[in-house]
């Protein structure tokens, strides 16, 4: 009998221990613009540190915001899954519902904190902008802000690469594009002068595209905005979730940061 009575006990105790192993992480939902190298973008083939969006079969996130919220999600015990959504949508779709945070490259601007609360940044160094010029144009040696007047730009709407541009003494503000490739096609193919970018972001396209001058101006001399950095942001109401990711951040080191960073990067040159 006092055999049986442990057998059973055993099972019972393997039973309870499964069922636990078993349990179900809870699911991060994020968005991201997949559009903003090398913050993020999106690829057609599987890696070992890209992931698959949900909303678009066939296709997987990668870039530098996707691998800070990995980190995130496996610190807090979440699983991660991942939505392709336009910039102009991502608030919409946090307050929707539709997702539980934006990893997507944002500022923290006065505007969006009137529906969004935010992190801490994640960036390694504050955000600093500068100018991306077709070197086919008499503005690949500008050097101030001033030294742009009457240079065409275009921008993504309803961001700071918009409206910085009004900044610019004597530019030539042309109508908004939806997304910051478009802004690049534009360059590139000569139909703007140049546009206002931050500077990882311009440094990529210096990189990969003969035509392309990243400008970065004078300390001091360059673009005021009001925000602290690139952010997560959550629904107002999460108060939990937010301090939550501000808890891991706080544990993210600025070598751990640069070092995703750089496997992002990497991935990046591999397709291009």
């Amino acid at each position: 009998m006092k055999k049986f009575a442990a057998v059973i006990v055993v099972i019972c105790a393997v039973f309870f221990l499964a069922r636990g192993y078993f349990v179900e992480k809870p699911v991060l939902h994020i968005g991201m613009e997949c559009d903003y190298a090398p913050n993020n973008w999106e690829e057609k083939n599987p890696t070992d540190s890209n992931m698959p969006l949900v909303n678009h079969e066939g296709f997987y996130a990668e870039g530098y915001d996707l691998q800070v919220a990995k980190v995130i999600a496996k610190r807090l015990g979440y699983k991660l899954e991942v939505k392709k959504i336009a910039w102009g949508d991502l608030l919409n779709a946090l307050n929707q519902n539709e997702i539980d945070a934006i990893f997507s490259g944002m500022l923290d601007t006065l505007e969006r904190r009137q529906v969004a609360a935010f992190s801490e940044t994640y960036e390694i160094d504050r955000t600093k902008y500068g100018i991306c010029v077709n070197t086919d144009t008499k503005y690949k040696d500008a050097k101030t802000l001033d030294d742009f007047s009457g240079a065409r730009f275009t921008g993504q709407n309803g961001t700071n690469l918009y409206s910085a541009i009004e900044q610019i003494p004597g530019a030539i503000q042309l109508e908004a594009v939806d997304t910051v490739s478009e802004m690049l096609d534009m360059l590139t193919s000569g139909r703007v002068d140049a546009i206002v970018i931050n500077l990882d972001t311009g440094l990529s396209y210096e990189r990969r595209f003969n035509n392309v001058k990243l400008i970065e101006l004078p300390e001091g001399k360059g673009f005021k905005f009001d925000f602290k950095g690139i952010c997560a942001g959550v629904r107002k109401k999460d108060t939990k979730l937010l301090n939550d990711i501000n808890s891991a951040l706080g544990k993210m080191s600025r070598n751990e940061r640069q070092q995703l960073m750089n496997k992002a990067i990497s991935q990046l040159w591999k397709n291009n």
